[in-house]
């Protein structure tokens, strides 16, 4: 047996080449859209990808079945447990009642594929793959049991998707929080502790390969160490230390990060079918007079260079996510799926807008109509328009202005992180939901914007900035700083 892992660090996400040597087949589980490094994986291992599954519809990512399916010919498995309102609708089982088969019209392109549920089975060879419903993240979750026939006649791991991770579990409440399936958060809870109760019963040996790391918003407390077994779960994971269901749902519903806004959208094109790419395609390089016609047009222009470069000179009407780690995350909160998208992209290169365009990808958001390089804001510079800056602040220069109440803090961070201390009279908009609500932010004093270290702030500000507000300044080092300087919270 042939295994092989792959993280994507910008989703925190991980997928699985498993594949047989002796008949050179193989299978991905739970594939990211891009698909073109699984089949390079697999002709290093001189395999053909055969077959192709994933756990569940999943939130945070564009799944890229259907287009490693399409492309390689193989057959697509996808579950058909669940409720009858949440499963796939681009493959549907035939009238004659086998289940196996794809919806092929005229808008989905043919792809080979075959229904599963609980106790069916992929063979490569003498490599079993077993299926094993496991609900609770999601209704038609499934696991998969790897057993490498040539060695043993038991699984040596279970491919756990968003059900068991390294210390903690799938959240139950993503059909209800990002999905708006009102009154199935609770249900959802309960089924997943009967699942982890039916699942702890296997052997301590087991393997578990989860579907995500440290850094994904699937669960509360992932750790990143990449995978476990079971019997270390069982002691170690707070999941399985919860002898009462009660219990169980109170704990797993509680101090959830808040589900990006996006999550709704990826649900949605996850069960419909996502658009097949080909390839990630290079936007036009734009020549750097284009900046002040898309000005005029009011189009959507993210400035993704570093926020403190941003900060010290950028062109009002665009706003700042930075390309770091964090960029797909607020990318899919702040850019809506409706629009052409502009970027600003530091060293222009064609590689670096391959890279912002893979980026925006993983989450669907394929409009990308040009790029521009960091010389278009000298040009608009040199051509009548007047750049702006964001202003910045330090912890003991804020504190004797909001003692006087001379300023509005707004704190963009999450409420579980508001609830445990913020700076005293503070008013809290999480920045995912700044746009929504930028009705609620005071016009008669200046704005300080904050967050825990300063990140999330500095796209906050240009956001005000982006709509029209002048008065606006950042506290650098966020609420880090205003602590390290021993300066009173408010609870």
């Amino acid at each position: 047996m042939i295994v092989r892992r792959f993280f994507e660090p910008l989703v925190a996400q991980t997928s699985y080449l498993i594949g047989c040597a002796e008949c050179s087949e193989a299978l991905i589980i739970d594939p990211n859209r891009d698909v073109k490094h699984y089949i390079t994986a697999a002709e290093q291992e001189h395999l053909r990808i055969t077959h192709v599954t994933e756990t569940h519809i999943h939130a945070d990512f564009v799944s890229g079945a259907r287009e490693l399916a399409h492309r390689t010919g193989a057959t697509l498995h996808l579950s058909d447990e669940g409720d009858r309102d949440w499963k796939y609708q681009y493959i549907d089982p035939p009238a004659t009642g086998d289940r196996s088969a794809a919806k092929n019209d005229a808008n989905v392109p043919h792809v080979n594929g075959r229904l599963i549920r609980h106790g069916d089975r992929i063979e490569l060879g003498n490599v079993r793959v077993d299926v094993v419903h496991t609900p609770g993240h999601t209704p038609e979750h499934l696991t998969f049991l790897i057993t490498d026939g040539a060695a043993a006649d038991q699984p040596i791991a279970a491919v756990t998707g968003d059900f068991i991770f390294v210390g903690d579990v799938g959240r139950p409440d993503l059909l209800e929080r990002a999905a708006n399936i009102k009154g199935t958060m609770d249900a959802s809870a309960r089924t997943l502790w009967h699942s982890l109760r039916d699942f702890a019963r296997r052997d301590d040996w087991l393997q578990i390969w989860p579907g995500h790391g440290a850094g994904s918003a699937c669960g509360k407390g992932i750790s990143a160490i990449p995978h476990s077994t079971l019997g270390y779960e069982r002691r170690f994971n707070w999941a399985f230390q919860v002898t009462d269901e009660d219990e169980f749902v109170t704990k797993v519903l509680a101090g959830q990060p808040e589900a990006p806004k996006y999550f709704a959208t990826m649900k949605r094109v996850n069960k419909e079918g996502p658009a097949l790419l080909g390839r990630f395609r290079t936007p036009a390089r734009l020549n750097d007079h284009a900046l002040l016609d898309l000005l005029d047009r009011k189009a959507l222009i993210i400035d993704t260079r570093p926020a403190t470069e941003y900060a010290a000179k950028f062109v009002p009407g665009t706003f700042n996510i930075p390309l770091n780690s964090t960029f797909v995350t607020w990318a899919g909160w702040l850019i809506p799926y409706t629009s052409d998208i502009y970027l600003i992209v530091d060293e222009a290169t064609t590689a670096r807008m391959t890279e912002v365009v893979r980026a925006l990808a993983l989450i669907g958001l394929d409009r990308v109509a040009g790029i521009l390089g960091p010389t278009a804001i000298a040009h608009a510079a040199d051509h009548g328009a007047a750049l702006g800056t964001v202003a910045q602040v330090t912890a003991n220069e804020l504190a004797p202005r909001v003692a006087a109440h001379g300023v509005t803090v707004l704190d963009v961070r999450n409420a579980a992180e508001f609830a445990e201390g913020h700076i005293p009279s503070s008013l809290h908009i999480p920045l995912g939901h700044l746009s929504d609500r930028l009705k609620e932010v005071p016009n008669d004093k200046p704005v300080v914007v904050q967050c825990h270290s300063g990140a999330r702030s500095q796209i906050g500000a240009s956001l005000l900035k982006k709509y029209g507000r002048d008065d606006v300044v950042n506290l650098v080092g966020g609420l880090e700083a205003w602590e390290e300087q021993g300066l009173p919270l408010e609870r």
